[in-house]
């Protein structure tokens, strides 16, 4: 199992990990197994691991007793989790994500941070989000800290991945809204009506949207700040955008 300790062959084979057990039992919900799940002695009669353990060898795959040493390994943390799942990658491309499967869409730009992503996701799910659009150069959404910082939402949201003009391109050809956040704009974000479905764009955090990627916004909106920073962090404003398009529409 060496090349599952192993990151960049971890990378290379199109697998990442989950650790814990009510993060692997959302995957399971969500009707996702993994390849391999490796546990500690200690949770051998947990009932989700012998169910999980049996549905995994059941198509194939591996169900592992370990030891925390090794556990140590593949997580990298001192102190791992007890159960370690090892699942394949799920992206989608942009033409298999079905618009119309739910009302609020997140669209992120050269996000850079996996804490951010994680959160940002855990947001979707929250709000009842069908997924998360990465366009450009993101971070690996499959990566260990993206994967964390998720608490099991990757598996609840689409995820698809495209450069800027395929994202347009796919957009435009349909119904949706594209809201951009931005600082250059005296548009508060609870002035517009926001539609069905409403696609919350969030760009890089340092640098933002680029200006051409405003202008094909539908809306351009700013949330006031009313301190000394001029900008909230890039999860926080798309937590705050969420909330305010759902909001609207509750109380309609």
């Amino acid at each position: 199992m060496r090349s599952l300790r192993d990151k960049k062959h971890r990378r290379e084979e199109g697998l990442f990990l989950a650790e814990g057990l009510r993060i692997l039992a959302e995957a399971e919900e969500a009707g996702r197994l993994p390849h391999f799940i490796f546990y500690a002695a200690e949770s051998a009669g947990h009932p989700l691991v012998q169910r999980l353990s049996a549905a995994v060898e059941a198509q194939g795959g591996e169900a592992i007793e370990t030891d925390r040493d090794i556990l140590h390994k593949l997580s990298g943390k001192d102190n791992p989790q007890t159960v370690i799942g090892v699942y394949p990658e799920f992206a989608q491309r942009l033409d298999a994500i079905d618009r119309n499967a739910a009302d609020i869409w997140i669209v992120a730009q050269s996000l850079r941070d996996p804490g951010n992503l994680g959160t940002i996701l855990r947001t979707g799910d929250a709000v009842g989000a069908g997924g998360v659009i990465l366009v450009d150069d993101c971070v690996d959404p499959f990566s260990v800290e993206a994967v964390r910082a998720s608490m099991g939402a990757l598996f609840t949201q689409r995820i698809a991945q495209a450069r800027w003009p395929e994202f347009i391109a796919w957009l435009r050809a349909g119904p949706g809204q594209l809201i951009g956040t931005s600082l250059n704009t005296s548009f508060d974000y609870q002035e517009p009506r926001y539609a069905p479905p409403a696609f919350i764009l969030v760009g890089n955090e340092q640098a933002g949207l680029p200006a051409d990627y405003e202008t094909q916004c539908d809306i351009l909106v700013k949330i006031p700040m009313l301190g000394k920073a001029d900008s909230l962090n890039a999860a926080v404003a798309t937590a705050v955008m969420a909330y305010e398009v759902r909001n609207q529409w509750r109380r309609r």
